[in-house]
């Protein structure tokens, strides 16, 4: 085996984990039981040791195909061999009245030989906690039991198996319209859900998570342009929230290299309370109004019981938990020699101030658009935008959580006042108790200092902090936010910069978007890194504002917007980067990228108009 492009996998997952499927049908990636615990399949990180779960043809010259059935996050990959063509069939029960109230973590493997006969291999083989712990292996007739002293998993199966150093592998002939079942559950001592294994069970499965996930997107109320984009971040969104919280994970993974062989390896199975208004505005603009509020809910909860200086943490676990202690896995090589592997993350103790503007804009959107806040979540709100107030000047790590020390950053400041705004505004629609007068005088002090310190004369462009001349693709979000007008003369200025290429001073390489200049910032680490897909939607949606007062803008920005698609995966997910030859890097799929990808569709058919 040989490591898959990062961008060679679909996502099949349940709300509370998620499993990555190879194009060459090889479960790499699976925690269970949740999104943060420890691997089960690793191979995505160390081809030898992580473990995985694969069924694949023995026949070579096999090609391999792989696409979601329509409108579902179920995964089919098909194999097409000179003896003939076979289809597996990937998903993991959702919903309570598929996967019972209990809830149980089952992944089902259907694979059929549609055309003529087919040998398949099977080999499942588990490295718990992320290759740490030994295991044992027992097979019996109904298939194979792993036992590791922390987790036991049984694999049903239709097809006689057999051990091997610790697997359970088998091969198996399969003729035209037959069809052999495997499912992969976790064992509990009170486990509910040992359901038979066979086709018609399985077939039954199918049809059941079929229609949950139809029934859920038919909820969608996007009807523009890029609906079968729109649609697919939204499937591979509700893929990331954990059911029992709320919470939204910004990608299933961790330590997938922003550049491989590099050690900008982070993990990323954890909530940002600065995805919060990205994701509360895209499930309300797209009408899915039940995950905005229990993602609010899960924000109140966080509020409630902030730090004992009065802050909140940057990230939390997807249970509220606050201490993510970050360490390495010296044990695994990396994805493609890509070391260190980490798990927990060192940056959930940064200090961030941008996190209070995305947290009151989400506060402020969900009144709007929603349901009107408490008066108990007020009072909360009241009391971090009063930390704001007494802190809103002091450096800080930024929005791109760098370890090479604090700044003054220009994007922090914009969304400190983006906190006292969106704090004003609460109070006035609904006529909450608030020291007003105060917070209109820091958010306007706050305004000035931005367009004193954080405006360069010698750029033209407003830059990444006070005293540098360094661009930031952060600053995109000035007119998103409201804080300029997007046919400012400053902002289009900023526009114009950030599109030149980087050997011209620019962040742009082909309507892609760095997220700054890695040789004229100092952020702590070596290595390089690609594109950041994000920060290209934000370029795409700055520009479609500006575009409303300049058609040739709207017109570059669909152009951007639609090249931008074509860097999607075969089955239209992203990485959190788009690599030098097109490749995905980093962690994978990232919610920001599909969150600002709804934004940006949204915004830019609406500018567009109908027709157009």
């Amino acid at each position: 085996m040989a490591y898959q492009p990062i961008e060679d996998y679909g996502m099949i997952g349940d709300m509370h984990t998620v499993a990555l499927v190879g194009i060459d049908g090889a479960i790499d990636w699976l925690c269970v039981p949740n999104f943060d615990s420890p691997s089960v399949f690793a191979a995505i990180l160390d081809d030898e040791k992580g473990g995985r779960f694969r069924i694949a043809p023995v026949d070579d010259g096999v090609t391999c195909k792989q696409f979601y059935w329509p409108e579902t996050n179920v995964l089919i990959t098909r194999f097409l061999a000179p003896h003939g063509a076979g289809e597996l069939t990937d998903f993991m029960p959702a919903g309570r009245a598929v996967s019972g109230a209990n809830h149980c973590h089952r992944i089902i493997r259907r694979v059929s030989a549609v055309r003529g006969a087919l040998t398949f291999r099977v080999a499942c083989r588990p490295a718990f906690n992320y290759a740490r712990d030994s295991h044992t292996t027992t097979v019996d007739a109904d298939g194979a039991t792993f036992v590791s002293p922390s987790l036991t998993l049984g694999l049903g199966s239709t097809v006689p198996l057999h051990a091997e150093d610790g697997a359970a592998v088998a091969e198996f002939t399969l003729a035209e319209g037959e069809t052999a079942v495997f499912v992969l559950r976790q064992i509990t001592p009170d486990m509910t859900c040992g359901e038979t294994v066979s086709p018609a069970a399985a077939e039954d499965l199918f049809r059941r998570t079929v229609d949950y996930w139809r029934g859920w997107i038919g909820q969608c109320r996007y009807t523009g342009r890029w609906r079968e984009m729109v649609h697919r971040s939204a499937l591979a969104l509700k893929l990331l929230t954990y059911e029992p919280t709320g919470a939204i994970v910004a990608a299933p993974t961790c330590s997938l290299p922003e550049g491989v062989g590099g050690e900008r390896n982070w993990d990323y199975r954890y909530t940002w309370i600065r995805d919060a208004a990205f994701t509360v505005y895209a499930f309300m603009r797209l009408g899915f109004t039940e995950e905005a509020e229990r993602f609010m809910h899960f924000l109140s909860d966080l509020c409630k019981a902030p730090g004992a200086n009065g802050s909140l943490q940057i990230m939390y676990g997807i249970d509220g938990r606050k201490n993510l202690t970050e360490e390495t896995l010296d044990h695994l090589d990396g994805y493609c020699g890509s070391r260190p592997v980490r798990i927990g993350n060192g940056a959930y103790d940064q200090l961030q101030l941008d996190i209070y503007g995305e947290l009151l804009d989400a506060a402020y959107l969900f009144n709007k658009h929603g349901a009107p806040i408490s008066y108990d979540l007020w009072t909360s709100l009241r009391a971090l935008t009063d930390w704001v107030c007494d802190n809103w000047h002091r450096p800080d790590e930024g929005v791109w959580e760098v370890r090479g020390g604090q700044q003054q950053f220009v994007y922090s400041k914009l969304m400190c006042w983006v906190a006292l705004d969106r704090a004003i505004r609460l109070a006035d629609k609904r006529s909450f108790p608030a020291p007003r007068e105060r917070w209109l005088t820091v958010r306007d002090a706050i305004y000035e200092e931005i367009m004193t310190r954080g405006w360069s004369e010698s750029r033209q462009a407003f830059v990444q902090h006070y005293g540098s001349d360094s661009l930031d693709a952060a600053n995109l979000m000035l007119p998103l936010t409201f804080f300029l007008s997007p046919n400012d003369p400053r902002m289009l200025a900023t526009l114009d910069a950030t599109l030149a290429p980087p050997e011209r001073g620019g962040l742009t390489a082909n309507s892609l978007v760095y997220r700054y200049n890695i040789e004229e910032t100092s952020d702590g680490l070596s290595g390089e890194e690609g594109t950041f897909n994000i920060c290209t939607f934000w370029l795409v949606e700055a520009m479609t504002r500006a575009g409303r007062y300049d058609r040739a803008r709207l017109d570059e920005a669909r152009l951007m917007f639609e090249r931008m698609l074509g860097f999607a995966n075969h089955v239209g997910l992203y990485a959190e980067e788009t690599g030098h030859h097109g490749e995905g890097l980093g962690n994978f799929p990232q919610a920001f990228t599909h969150l600002s990808l709804i934004s940006a569709a949204f915004n830019l058919d609406r500018a567009l108009g109908p027709g157009a």
